[in-house]
Parts: C-alpha cells; structure tokens; sequence
C-alpha cells in the first residue's frame, strides 16, 4: 500500500477527484485546531482514505519535559481521525521551552538512551498505543556518541515496544554524510519491527569544506534509494506482506501527478517483487 502527504496545494483535487491513493499522511500538528478549515479538510479526506499521523513537535530526545498540552490535542486527533499510525523522530527540537525549526540529532549514548526510551514509554502509556519512531538524517555527529544509530535505534525499539517508521532515504543520505555502509544499517534492524517506509528525494550542496547532503524532500526519489527500497521488499514482502509506504515532497512541492508517479513507482516495485516471490514458491 503506497501513499502520498496530505499537503495543501493538493488538498482541494485530492477532496474533488479522490484519485486512486492507497493512504494519506498528514503532519500532525498542523490539524490540532479542532473547528479549522484544516481539520474540517481532513475529516472529508478521512472519509475516503486512511490516514498517518507524522509528528514532527514532541521533541522526545529532548530534555525538556513533554509538552502536556501538544500531547492533548495529539490524542484528540488521534482518537477522532483513528488513523493506521502515528510516528515522531529520533531527534530533538527543543531548549527550556524553546522550540527549533529543525530535527536535531542525538548523542547516542546509553544516558541518552534510557531518557528516549523513558520518553516514548510515556508518549505510548498516553496514546494508549504504539509509537513509530523514525530514523533521522543527520549532518553532524557527537564525538562523544557510544552507539552506532542503528544500535541506538534498535535499542529503542526492544525496550519500548514502539514500531520503526524506516526512511530509506535518511539512511542513503546519513550513510554519505558520515561514512558507513547502508547495508550495515539495513542488517541491524529486525524486519518485523519495521510497520511503515518513507522514500523522498535529497539535495547536494557543495561547500569549500566538502560536499553534504541534505534530505530535503523537495525531488523526486533519487535511484540509490529506489534500489534500497527494491532490495528491501525483495527480502522481506513474501514473508510480511506489505509494508505501507510513502512518497514524501515537502519543498518545491509537484502537481500531484507527479508525487502519483512517484507513488506508482514504488507501487510497481512492490507489485514485481510479489510477483516474483509467488513465482519462485
């Protein structure tokens, strides 16, 4: 099952031409005002399509305690919309109260570790249901850091019991930027764990320091990623089944034509990769 973000410029020919899309994924915070146009939008786009809940606003890595309040309005959401998940980050955003426009990375280390995972425990007990946690991108690393992310990541998961959001990008464009091998990653993670996929396109900028990447979900999705995502559902569909997938473009956002030929592509990936593991049954 392949779907696409709910983003606005879409929204009105989603609602009037209800195209085929296997689900829909909103950013959570932007629907928490329970009588604004937008929420009255997503009440009709729910009506016609499953929807994923993607947080980007709980700061779970960060010291801050929870925000009460954010966590209020998640759950009225949540227990209105009903949706097929609800994920954050591995990361952190926030100071004292003070909130950054961006996904920060962790130290990875066994302190950092056990106040994550305390974090998600208490985000669970509150929703009364599991947490996908998603793998981030990330420009810049701890010296001090202990644990490779994919350990921490995992870690994450036995502990607390929360589902993975995995992001094949974010481990194409990590693996870059810090040097080591996707399939390292890949190899760590327990398949079964994993309950949803992103695929998005990145950015390379050049710098008189070198070159980085940047996950901006502003192209289409680079091939390396689509062989990654190939690879993944090659290895892993026949035993699981399907995985739901998402088609992420959140900058120099597409006609929506676009983003459903993206979300064709994968649909194909996953149609030839089935076809394939019944055939060689």
């Amino acid at each position: 099952m392949v779907g696409v973000g709910l983003r606005s410029p879409h929204i009105h020919q989603i609602l009037s031409e209800q195209p085929d899309i296997g689900w829909l994924e909103i950013h959570s915070e932007n629907y928490f005002t329970v009588n604004s146009p937008a929420r009255q939008q997503l009440r009709a786009a729910a009506s016609h399509y499953p929807i994923s809940c993607h947080g980007i606003g709980m700061s779970l890595g960060s010291a801050d305690a929870l925000d009460k309040q954010h966590l209020s309005q998640l759950k009225q959401l949540v227990e209105e919309i009903n949706p097929i998940a609800v994920s954050d980050h591995l990361s952190w955003s926030s100071v004292d109260g003070q909130y950054f426009n961006d996904l920060l990375p962790l130290p990875y280390t066994e302190e950092a570790l056990a106040h994550f995972c305390h974090k998600v425990e208490l985000v669970q007990d509150f929703l009364g249901r599991q947490l996908l946690v998603e793998n981030p991108s990330s420009y810049l690393s701890f010296n001090h850091s202990t644990i490779p992310e994919w350990e921490f990541l995992r870690a994450v998961q036995q502990r607390t019991g929360c589902g993975l959001l995995f992001d094949l990008n974010n481990i194409y464009v990590s693996s870059f930027n810090h040097g080591f091998d996707c399939q390292t990653y890949l190899d760590a993670i327990d398949p079964r764990t994993v309950k949803e996929i992103h695929l998005a396109g990145f950015t390379v900028k050049q710098f008189e320091q070198g070159e980085i990447w940047i996950d901006t979900h502003s192209k289409p999705v680079s091939e390396p990623v689509w062989q990654l995502y190939r690879q993944w559902v090659r290895q892993h569909f026949t035993a699981l089944g399907g995985v739901p997938t998402l088609i992420e473009w959140d900058l120099d956002i597409p006609e929506l034509g676009v983003l459903l030929g993206e979300a064709d592509k994968a649909q194909q990936i996953i149609a030839q990769e089935a076809s394939d593991g019944i055939s060689a049954a």
